[in-house]
């Protein structure tokens, strides 16, 4: 039997996430994964090809967990070896076609800021071609035509791409690619109808690469999931958690973890603070703190308590605080401020909006100056 689970991208982010579920899982008694990765380099980055051939030597690779958890410090290492099987697109390109007719249950990816993006020389290719396509969607076009072709079951498409509807956007994509190729009225219904995308919210500060292969990460992760008929997960987890309102998570991480890095941002740039200056200083820094819990306690919290979502909130912001009081991240408010006035728009603009929907007497004066 194939490995059940394919996964595109084999970022430090997905080593210290999806595979390391997966590995934890696989050690259960029963096990409680539907067994291992195949994981496939889908660009040419060497950084990338370097991972594959350190997976090729050795399946396993050390996620070293350092932070803070429920006020204790945390620094353990975890050896994850769920990925027995490492190929590359262009290389393996016949190899990944075969194994996507019927070995594979669940499709994973974590592809990058760009990772959805249609390239040309797609466009006019179509089905066939001894050689992988350029772009993701293509990439998946051709190997679930294959598949359809075969007679191989509907499949479960998981993507971690920090895309808000990634499954959607990704099902469009894919979607539009075999439009353009000019499928069948068939292979268009197992793609819309048949096929199950989901929708997912990844949450995890991955921040370092061990080299050749493996990464260092905080203590907390989660995987939203959203709840679909007939989807298949690739492992249980208790950072696995499956929800009907996907949005409630997207809108706590939005509104106290991000929102709460650009307060910091904000007050960086405005005191002209030094450019080696992390998250970490920036709680440490008594007055920067008291600005950061007023705005999170006056100007946030009750936006979640109009929705009934109070609880839920403040023990996010728990979580939240141990993060950004992390010994071992050099997170730097530089790097947060990167985009700054977009992201103060994503960011704060939001929860000024929804007390404005929710009728709420609250004057938001931090986050309102902020964005004059």
């Amino acid at each position: 039997m194939g490995n059940p689970i394919l996964q595109f991208g084999t970022s430090r982010f997905l080593q210290a996430h999806v595979d390391l579920f997966v590995a934890e899982a696989l050690r259960c008694e029963p096990p409680k994964a539907l067994g291992c990765i195949t994981v496939v380099q889908s660009t040419s980055n060497v950084e990338s090809r370097n991972r594959i051939n350190a997976l090729r030597a050795s399946n396993v690779y050390p996620v070293r967990i350092r932070g803070r958890q429920a006020d204790t410090t945390v620094d353990s290492t975890v050896h994850c070896n769920a990925i027995t099987e490492a190929l590359t697109a262009d290389d393996d390109w016949p190899t990944l076609r075969d194994r996507i007719r019927h070995d594979v249950k669940v499709i994973v990816s974590n592809t990058g800021d760009t990772g959805y993006v249609s390239f040309s020389e797609d466009v006019s290719r179509g089905f066939e071609g001894y050689a992988a396509p350029r772009g993701f969607p293509a990439k998946l076009a051709v190997l679930l035509h294959n598949r359809f072709i075969a007679g191989g079951e509907p499949i479960t498409l998981l993507p971690c791409e920090l895309i808000s509807h990634n499954g959607d956007t990704l099902r469009d994509a894919v979607i539009g690619i075999a439009r353009q190729w000019h499928a069948n009225d068939a292979f268009m219904l197992y793609l819309q109808h048949d096929c199950v995308w989901i929708n997912s919210l990844v949450d995890r500060i991955v921040s370092e690469p061990i080299y050749p292969v493996g990464a260092i990460a905080e203590p907390y992760a989660l995987w939203a999931i959203e709840r679909q008929e007939n989807m298949i997960l690739p492992c249980e987890h208790k950072d696995i958690v499956l929800t009907n309102e996907l949005s409630h998570y997207e809108r706590l991480k939005l509104l106290l973890l991000n929102l709460g890095h650009t307060v910091l941002a904000e007050l960086w740039l405005a005191n002209q603070s030094p450019a080696d200056m992390n998250v970490l200083n920036a709680m440490r820094n008594n007055a920067w703190r008291e600005i950061l819990e007023a705005v999170w306690q006056e100007e946030v919290l009750p936006v979640f308590a109009a929705l009934g979502k109070q609880d839920a909130a403040r023990a996010y912001l728990l979580d939240v605080r141990d993060r950004f009081e992390n010994p071992f991240l050099d997170h730097r408010l530089a790097d947060i401020a990167r985009n700054h006035l977009e992201k103060k728009q994503r960011r704060f603009k939001p929860a000024i909006d929804l007390a404005r929907e929710l009728g709420l007497n609250i004057e938001q004066r931090w986050l309102v100056a902020a964005l004059a």
